[in-house]
């Protein structure tokens, strides 16, 4: 194998590639800002218990570990920013209000979360802790929508549900962790018959909503339909009056829910999002957003806050988007002339982007997509437009 192959789903970004990314990025980030968002920019290890702690499982499975030359402690290559500004903020930014974050790097899975995916990818995200009120999910979803409409993807569905449905189902039973957990994998993928097997010694109340919850899929209906069919209680109503709340004030998007969308059941705590863009509405909508409350997310750091936040994969995002052209230059000629190098100083200034042939340099118009060129006219440097025969 040659000694410049690298590892599975691990890929190099291309300038015309890293250019889009890098323009997304700026977008994203200035659409956070815009909302008063600070940039945080946490490191991409960590001590391997500060790094998992309190995140479970999944993660865990999905972090490199890796060995500290200097101290001989076991340090993790993060797999997801979330925890880390939960920590920020509970140690280090330590406010008693709302605080409002951002964060834009890469991050590394040991496995990639899909076929094809990259197993790197460039992870842009917004938390808000400090505030429980459902004004604060409404401005998460809101700024998540403006992500991608800055993005060039004006169409969005947005997709919601809420954990505390299935909290309000199974509430007050007797049931271990590994049944439960059978229950929530069945729940995902909308298997009756084994959510039927599994809830056979169950009230009958408990097997009627666990049947239903598969169904329960689609526009606002559904949530009257769910009022209707799963087992009542406080925290059931809870949740359908928050999703009924959100769906009323959200703008600029289609909303749809599924009750038995149970992905992060262990790590959000209520109302949780997906949002699928599209550059026209004919175009098929991709899942490019996933967020939600959190508000266990701080307890582990001593400092249990309200959360809600979202995140992204960049280069998920510049698959979804067309790339612009990349930004026309001009071509100059190397020379000690003073004026010469003035002329091109001046221009760069100007926000042009001015591309010198080196001596010896080949096709240099062709290979820097040059539009324009750099000549001396009567005594001084002149850009002209150069002929399409020459580009």
């Amino acid at each position: 194998m040659s000694a410049w192959v690298l590892p599975d789903q691990i890929a190099d970004v291309l300038p015309s590639e890293a250019r889009h990314i890098e323009g997304l990025r700026r977008a994203l980030l200035d659409t956070a800002c815009g909302y008063g968002y600070e940039l945080v920019v946490p490191p991409l290890l960590e001590h391997l218990e500060s790094l998992l702690t309190g995140t479970g499982e999944a993660l865990e499975l999905q972090t490199f570990k890796l060995v500290d030359q200097l101290s001989g402690r076991t340090l993790g290559l993060r797999a997801d920013t979330t925890p880390q500004v939960a920590r920020i903020d509970a140690h280090l930014l330590n406010r008693e209000g709302v605080t409002r974050l951002c964060y834009c790097g890469p991050v590394l899975h040991t496995q990639a979360e899909r076929p094809l995916a990259t197993r790197e990818p460039l992870q842009f995200g917004a938390e808000l802790y400090g505030h429980s009120g459902l004004e604060a999910d409404l401005e998460t979803i809101e700024l998540a929508q403006a992500s991608l409409r800055a993005a060039g993807l004006p169409h969005v569905v947005l997709d919601m549900a809420d954990v505390r449905l299935i909290d309000s189902v199974l509430a007050h039973l007797d049931l271990s962790a590994d049944h439960v957990a059978r229950i929530h994998a069945a729940l995902a993928i909308k298997d009756r018959a084994e959510l039927k097997q599994l809830a056979r010694d169950l009230p009958a109340d408990v097997q009627a909503s666990l049947q239903a919850l598969p169904s329960l899929y689609g526009d606002a209906a559904v949530l009257d339909e769910a009022a209707r069919c799963l087992r009542p209680s406080p925290l059931r109503d809870a949740a359908l009056n928050s999703l009924r709340w959100l769906a009323q004030r959200v703008q600029g998007a289609e909303v749809s829910f599924d009750l038995a969308d149970l992905r992060g059941y262990n790590y959000y705590t209520g109302v949780r999002f997906s949002l699928f863009g599209a550059a026209s509405a004919a175009a098929s909508h991709t899942e490019l957003v996933r967020g939600g409350r959190y508000d266990e997310v701080g307890g582990v750091f001593g400092r249990k806050r309200p959360a809600v936040g979202f995140s992204l994969d960049l280069k998920d995002l510049a698959a979804a988007v067309s790339a612009p052209a990349a930004p026309a230059a001009i071509c100059a000629p190397w020379s000690d002339d003073a004026a010469l190098r003035a002329a091109v100083a001046e221009l760069r200034a100007q926000g042009h982007t001015v591309v010198v042939a080196l001596p010896g340099q080949p096709d240099l118009a062709h290979e820097s997509a040059c539009d324009r060129v750099l000549v001396q006219h009567e005594g001084r440097w002149v850009v002209q437009p150069l002929s399409p025969n020459n580009r």
